[in-house]
Order: structure tokens, then C-alpha cells, then sequence
């Protein structure tokens, strides 16, 4: 019989034992054969994505401002029929539009390519062995386990377990979980939040329950601080470049200039003098970045989140397996009413499950000394570890046919289970804190005979030793402005134990000590914000701690970054400015995080803080350039319109000019630039202060540079107007080189190769172009042009010298408003007799303004 795709009220409706027969199933699951012929005939359990015509999203750059700016210019050529600049126009028009649509071709595909590496994986029954396959092919018949922190791959009918506890709010709006049991059906989408079950897929791709009713839309990305910043600079350069043009245009006509040749130069001026390549050299800085991230094992889920990383100053690191090797070693049990050690390894072994690889299951196991003995006993019912119980339980029946129960979990919840009296609990309570001050974590253990009371058998302690290059990735943190703050489950004897071998300080707070009982989860104590800030990390942490302290340090004014692994972390990752999903994250964790590491470890995560300042310095530089590059030519031009009543450069010039600084200015994405020792973070006063000062410069270099062809060589006004044009092709070049570093811009680091030749190929063709003419341009002698070339390497360095006096004054008045703010925020008592401190402005989900 031919399987087939259930409807979601099929499937709820039809029992388990109904369903395997229109499914074509067994409870020993489906052959991995007949999974490749039912995927061949239902096709991936993926929703189809429907993607944009690449000739529709090619013809898109051809519309806009910036586009229409330039086919108004274009089409005012035509009428006067001017051919060459009508041809010229053209080309920088489809120029534009080329390199705009590959490069965001290849910034998708590296996404693309990068979000394959983040697929989802499920547990199937497959030739009736439990194995891991990708979400994609799972197929309808398909065994799958579900448990914490799975995004459940497909509707699922649940009929095995005690129960699942399911968050389907993105899918029914409904605000809590639901929890679903045997016979119901679990749909596509949703997440597992606690509990484990096993259910048979009844429908995959569409024609799942999301499948049908989810309308597909691209999820819509807010652009980041920094993609903002640089539209405001795009306005701000479009506002000068208008008004400058219209004082030209009115002192123009006023003097009897043709208006149809005049709207014509106007209007490729204000192209040449708008950001027309922002748009590519954001996608290719990024995308290269992103590739470069993912080659140090962090992966970027969002592209504009680099901005964030560069700027956090404040990590709060998971424990386990982050600092330390999340390899978990039994250590020398303690017994208490056990038979001997083996008996109560047993007993821990018996309420574990191998299957699930769980790290401390897995400890708990391979620490018996006959392994082969658990197949003497059957689980007959298995509770996992959820967050809230914080044990494991099973039922448990062995060859006699005797039927008993074990638990295993936090040491204080299975005193308690057990009802431990005062002695025994004393015993325990400082055996456990012995062992915290070792660094090591323990496990109560606990058996009941069928019905009886429980007994408690003892203790076991297990060790997780701090990974080999945690202290020395701690102090690199340190060297690059960012605090680090532990935060663990672990009591607080074990954190102080651990936190003290890695350098970090012993001032560690417990998280419910911090944190008060309120309506609102995490929501924090009064006079606590200052306590958080300066500890070094925290004990005893609950998923909904690690939410109050991101909120808590954001109120500080701080760019916090946060680590997690479990669906319950995802509030948590999201809230925080940097969400980091560590290696061997659930699905949900993953879905939530900024920052995906494929590595295990702190430093995978430091490596991602180098590379993003670097995209950001980069990105730095390119505004800088952009925003000086306007004011070299914009007032320059108008100005000496204005006083000489004559075009220093023509309007075929002008785009020539646009078309050689678009080239280079994409390489930036590949330069290779200084890291700064502090978190970066944007600032427009400090960028449009140096980039007015550069341009300004270059306006005073020009003038002269006019002067001496009008006055000494006594050219021409069409060989005046190439001189001006070579002037402003080399100047431009090497202001790029001046723009991209803070300090003297012939020392370290170098730029990158491809930067270099991209230059210099430019150059040339700009210098050729200026020696020949070739019948666009008239010619100007050898003479001339080495004048020109040895005039601008010279203002490059006058130039360079008033960009270090800037940054040098930025400097001292940073220094003296970082003493400002020590003293400003010193706690002060107000009238209603609260501590208050003056904090930077946040939004309503608590971001930065």
C-alpha cells in the first residue's frame, strides 16, 4: 500500500494504529530505501521559497534616486546630442547596475552557503536502528524522537512518552506552551520545550500545517547602527550636493548660462557626488566578512550584526564547555544507603539514556566497571532532565520481572525527594560543598522499591576541567576591552573554584540572590544594576537570569554579548545586543543567536570580535572617504565656477571621475587594517569632523593647484579642465589611502594587494587618458601630468598630517570625558530617597538609541 500525506485534522482524528497502515509503517520504523523512493515522490520537508527573477532584480537597479538622477542626465544628453556623453552616462549606468547586482548575488550565495552549514538535524528510526538525519529528508512513515529544545521537522502524531510540552505561539499566536500527549499531533515549526516523545510524521514541506497556512514572506531585517549611519551620510551628501547645485545654478543663469546644458552638469555632479557604490561596498564588506567568520567556526545569521560584535564590551560566557572541556569525568562516589560503589553507579547508569548523549548520562555510564550488565534491565518509563525538576527518573524492571524506580539530579532535589533527615542531610550538604571547592559537580542518587519510599544511595561527583587555552582567550578578552562574566547552573563553591583557575575573580553572585520574585521574569532588585556590573560572573543561573542580567547590563550603558545552548536561552540570546549560540546548540538557541560557533571554546568567539572590527574599520573608512571625496569636489567645483565663471572639469569628466573611484573603493572590502585594543563603536561627530577637515584640504589644494595652471603653465581652459581632472583622479586615490588608517598613513598595516593594483591600474588609465585624450578629453604634456602626480603625493601627506591632529584632539577629549563620566555617575540620592545613575537612552526592547 502507497503511502500517503495526512491533513492535519486526518491525522488527529485517525489512530496510531490506522495511521501506520495509510502510512505504510511499523513501529520498527521505515527502510532507508523506501525513505529515498518516498522522497523522490513527496520531495524535501522544506518550504518552497519563492525567489525573485534575477532579470526582475537586475532591472530593480535601474530604479530609484540615484539611478534616475543619472537617466535624467542621460536622457538630457540625447536631446542636445551629445553622443560621447550620452554613451559615457550609459556605460556608468549599466556599470552600476552590473556590479550592484553581482555583488549581492555573491553576498546571497555566501549566505546561502553559510546557512546550509546551520541545517536541521532529527533522530529517525531507519532500518530499525535510531540515527541522525537531515530535517529535509525526513519523509511521511518516518520514526523521529522529539525532545528539549527540538524545532519539531514536521507534523508529527505523538505516540510514545509521557508527554511533550510544546511552544506553538509562532504558529497559533497561543502566548503558552501546550502540552501534548499520546495521540496528539505535534506541528512543523514549533519547539519542544520540555519532556520526550516519539511520534510517526504524517506530512513534510507544504503540506504540513506551517506549510499551508503560513503566508510566505521574506522576514524583514531592520538595517543596523551602522547601515543607518551611512544613509544618513547618503542624505546629508545628497542635501549638500542640492544646495550647492542650486546656488550654482542660479549664479548660472544670472549670468546667461544655457539651462538644458546647465541642468545637465548639474545633475552629473550631484551623481558623482552621492554614494552611488554605498549599497555594493556594504554587501561585499560584510559578505567577505562573513566568509572570513565562518572560516574561524562563527558563523554571522545576520550580516549587519558585525557592527554589533565589534562593540560589545561586555561577554557573559556559558561554564560548560565554553571554559571548560565539557568532558565529564566520574570522580569517588560517596555512598550513603547503597550495596557498594558499583551499586550506585548502577543505579545513576539505570536512570540515564545512552541514546540521548547526554554528557553527564554518558559520564554516569562509561563509569561502570560491567557496562554489559544494563542489558539485564528494561526501562519501562523514562523522564528526562528538564530545567524546572532538575532530575532524571525511570522506571526500571530487571530479569526476575521486578519492577523499581531511580533517580538521579541535583544533589538538594533528591534530598529533598527522599525526605532526608537533618543527619543525613548535613553529611551530604558538606560532602557536596567539599567537593565544590575541588571544582567539582555532584549528583544525587536515589532508589525506590516499586511503590516504597525512596532511598538515598549517594553521591556521586563529577569533574569538568577548564579547557587548555580558556585563561590565556580570558586575558586576550581583556586586552581588546572586554569584561568577561561566567555564568553557570553550578552552585556558587564550584563557580568561585573554576573562576578562580581561570583568572576571572572570585566575586561571584548567586543569580536568585540578585534577582527578585516578580510577575516579570528577570526582572531586577533595587540598587542592583552596579553589583552586576562589577561581578565576575554568576551561580546558580536559570534561563530567565541570564535574561535579567543582558537587561540589567544593558541599562549600564553596555554592548552585552551572551552564550547559550538550550531553547529556554532563547529569550535571553535575543534580548542581548550579540547572541552567541555555542557549539552544540539546540535548534532553538541556533534560530535565536547572532553568532553560531561550529567550534567549541572562547576563542572561536574572540577570533569573531578581531575579524568584525575589522569589517567595521573598514566600513569606517569608507564613510570617511565617501564624505570627503563630496566636499573635494562639490565645493571646489561650485566655488571656482562661482569666481572664474568657467567648468574646471566637464561632464563627461566628471563621470570619468566616478567611474575610476568606484573601482577601487570595492577592494576596501578585502583591506587589511589595524584592530583596535577597544570595543568599536560608531561615531558621527568624530567621522564628519574628519572627513570635512580632509575635504577641506583637498578644496585648498585644488584652488592652488588652479592657480598655478591659470597663472604659471598659462593653459588653456580645456587643458585646464583635463589638469583639474587627473588632479582630482590621483588625489582621489590616495585620499582612499589617507581615510583608512588613524595614524600616519604609510605605516602599518599595509593595504591589501588587490587595493593597491586596483589603484594603481586606475591611475594609469586616468594618466593615459589625460596624455592622449583619445577624443574624449583634451590632451595635457608629460610635464604637466608629472607635476600633477608629484603635487598630489605631496598634499596627501599635508593632508594626512591634518587628519592625525584631529584624531589626536578626538583623543584628549575622549580621555576627558571618560573623567566626566566617572564623575556623573557616581550613584546620587534623589528627593524619594532612591539611588539613581545617569544611563544612555534605550528603546523599549532595550536596545541602544
Amino acid at each position: 500500500m502507497e503511502a500517503r500525506f495526512l491533513s492535519t485534522e486526518e491525522a488527529e482524528k485517525t489512530s496510531v494504529t490506522d495511521l501506520f497502515k495509510d502510512l505504510s509503517s511499523s513501529e520498527r520504523g521505515i527502510s532507508t530505501s523506501e525513505a529515498k523512493e518516498r522522497l523522490q515522490q513527496y520531495g524535501y520537508n522544506e518550504i518552497e521559497e519563492k525567489k525573485i527573477n534575477p532579470l526582475v532584480k537586475f532591472l530593480g537597479y535601474f530604479w530609484g534616486p540615484i539611478p534616475w538622477m543619472i537617466e535624467v542626465a542621460a536622457i538630457l544628453s540625447l536631446l542636445v546630442q551629445d553622443w560621447v556623453d550620452f554613451t559615457i552616462i550609459l556605460t556608468l549606468l549599466i556599470f552600476n547596475a552590473t556590479v550592484g547586482f553581482w555583488q549581492e548575488y555573491q553576498a546571497g550565495s555566501a549566505v546561502e552557503a553559510l546557512k546550509k552549514k546551520l541545517a536541521l538535524k532529527s533522530r529517525a528510526l531507519r532500518d530499525n536502528i535510531w540515527q541522525e538525519v537531515d530535517a529535509k529528508e525526513l519523509v511521511p512513515g518516518d520514526f523521529i524522537r522529539l525532545r528539549l529544545g527540538d524545532i519539531i521537522p514536521a507534523d508529527t502524531k505523538l505516540f510514545e512518552g509521557d508527554y511533550l510540552s510544546v511552544d506553538q505561539s509562532a504558529l497559533t499566536g497561543e502566548s503558552l506552551p501546550v502540552s501534548k500527549q499520546t495521540g496528539d499531533v505535534a506541528y512543523s515549526g514549533s519547539v519542544a520545550k520540555q519532556g520526550e516523545m516519539v511520534g510517526l510524521v504524517t506530512a513534510t514541506g507544504n503540506n504540513t500545517y506551517f506549510g499551508k497556512t503560513a503566508e510566505l514572506v521574506a522576514s524583514a531585517k531592520s538595517a543596523s547602527h551602522f547601515q543607518k549611519a551611512v544613509l544618513q551620510i547618503g542624505d546629508y551628501l545628497i542635501y549638500l550636493s542640492l544646495g550647492l547645485v542650486a546656488l550654482l545654478i542660479l549664479v548660472q543663469l544670472h549670468r546667461g548660462a544655457p539651462l538644458l546644458e546647465l541642468v545637465q552638469f548639474a545633475l552629473i555632479l550631484i551623481v558623482a557626488s552621492i554614494p552611488v557604490a554605498m549599497p555594493a561596498v556594504l554587501s561585499v564588506t560584510m559578505a567577505v566578512g562573513a566568509l572570513a567568520l565562518s572560516k574561524l567556526k562563527a558563523i554571522v545569521s545576520r550580516l549587519e550584526s558585525t557592527e554589533e560584535i565589534a562593540g560589545m564590551d561586555i561577554l557573559c560566557s556559558d561554564k560548560t564547555g565554553t571554559l571548560t572541556q565539557n568532558k565529564l569525568t566520574l570522580g569517588d562516589p560517596v555512598i550513603f544507603r547503597a550495596k557498594d560503589l558499583q551499586d550506585l553507579v548502577l543505579a545513576a547508569a539505570l536512570a540515564s539514556k545512552a541514546e540521548d548523549q547526554d554528557a553527564i548520562d554518558l559520564a554516569v555510564i562509561g563509569g561502570l566497571s560491567d557496562q554489559e550488565g544494563l542489558k539485564k534491565y528494561q526501562q519501562l518509563k523514562f523522564v528526562p532532565f528538564d530545567p524546572v525538576g532538575k532530575l532524571t527518573e525511570a522506571t526500571v524492571k530487571d530479569t526476575q520481572n521486578h519492577i523499581f524506580k531511580v533517580t538521579k539530579g541535583a544533589p538538594q532535589v533528591i534530598l529533598g525527594l527522599v525526605q532526608a533527615d537533618k543527619k543525613t542531610r548535613v553529611k551530604a550538604d558538606q560532602l557536596i560543598n567539599d567537593f565544590a571547592a575541588k571544582g567539582y559537580r555532584t549528583l544525587g542518587v536515589a532508589r525506590a522499591e516499586d511503590d516504597g519510599p525512596w532511598q538515598f544511595l549517594g553521591i556521586l561527583p563529577l569533574y569538568d576541567p577548564p579547557r587548555k587555552d580558556s585563561a590565556e582567550t580570558i586575558a586576550r578578552a581583556h586586552s581588546h576591552g572586554i569584561k568577561m562574566k561566567m555564568v553557570t547552573g553550578d552552585n556558587l563553591a564550584i563557580a568561585r573554584e573554576i573562576a578562580g583557575q581561570l583568572g576571572l575573580g572570585k566575586n561571584i553572585y548567586a543569580a536568585d540572590k540578585l534577582l527578585k520574585a516578580g510577575k516579570e521574569a528577570g526582572e531586577m532588585v533595587a540598587d542592583t544594576g552596579e553589583r552586576v556590573e562589577q561581578a565576575d560572573g554568576f551561580a546558580q543561573v536559570f534561563p530567565e537570569h541570564k535574561y535579567g542580567i543582558v537587561k540589567a547590563l544593558q541599562a549600564r550603558g553596555h554592548i552585552v554579548g551572551m552564550t547559550g545552548d538550550g531553547v529556554n536561552d532563547a529569550p535571553a540570546l535575543k534580548q542581548a545586543d550579540v547572541g552567541i549560540a555555542v557549539s552544540g546548540a539546540t535548534d532553538a538557541a541556533r534560530a535565536a543567536a547572532d553568532l553560531v560557533l561550529t567550534a567549541p571554546g572562547l576563542s572561536v568567539i574572540i577570533n569573531a570580535v578581531e575579524e568584525a572590527r575589522r569589517i567595521f574599520e573598514r566600513m569606517n573608512s569608507y564613510a570617511i572617504f565617501r564624505i570627503t571625496e563630496t566636499i573635494r569636489i562639490m565645493i571646489f567645483v561650485v566655488l571656482a565656477m562661482i569666481i572664474f565663471n568657467f567648468y574646471p572639469i566637464t561632464a563627461i569628466m566628471i563621470i570619468l571621475l566616478a567611474f575610476l573611484n568606484d573601482v577601487p573603493i570595492m577592494t576596501i572590502a578585502y583591506d587589511n587594517t589595524g584592530l583596535d585594543p577597544n570595543p568599536e563603536r560608531w561615531n558621527m561627530h568624530r567621522v564628519i569632523v574628519v572627513s570635512t577637515v580632509m575635504g577641506l584640504t583637498g578644496v585648498f589644494g585644488s584652488f592652488l593647484m588652479l592657480y598655478l595652471a591659470l597663472d604659471w603653465l598659462h593653459l588653456t581652459i580645456p587643458q585646464v579642465q583635463t589638469y583639474i581632472f587627473l588632479k582630482m583622479a590621483v588625489a582621489g586615490h590616495l585620499t582612499l589611502f589617507v581615510s583608512r588608517s588613524r595614524g600616519f598613513f604609510l605605516k602599518k598595516p599595509y593595504p591589501a594587494p588587490i587595493m593597491i593594483w586596483s589603484a594603481i591600474g586606475t591611475k594609469l588609465l586616468g594618466t593615459f587618458l589625460a596624455a592622449y585624450g583619445f577624443g574624449l578629453i583634451t590632451p595635457i604634456r608629460w610635464f604637466e601630468i608629472g607635476l600633477i602626480w608629484a603635487y598630489s603625493i605631496t598634499w596627501s601627506f599635508l593632508t594626512d598630517l591634518a587628519k592625525i591632529r584631529v584624531y589626536r584632539h578626538f583623543g584628549m577629549a575622549t580621555r576627558r570625558h571618560h573623567d566626566f563620566l566617572k564623575t556623573t555617575q557616581r550613584p546620587v540620592t534623589t528627593h524619594a530617597g532612591c539611588t539613581t545613575t545617569a544611563i544612555p537612552a534605550r528603546n523599549k526592547e532595550g536596545r541602544r538609541v
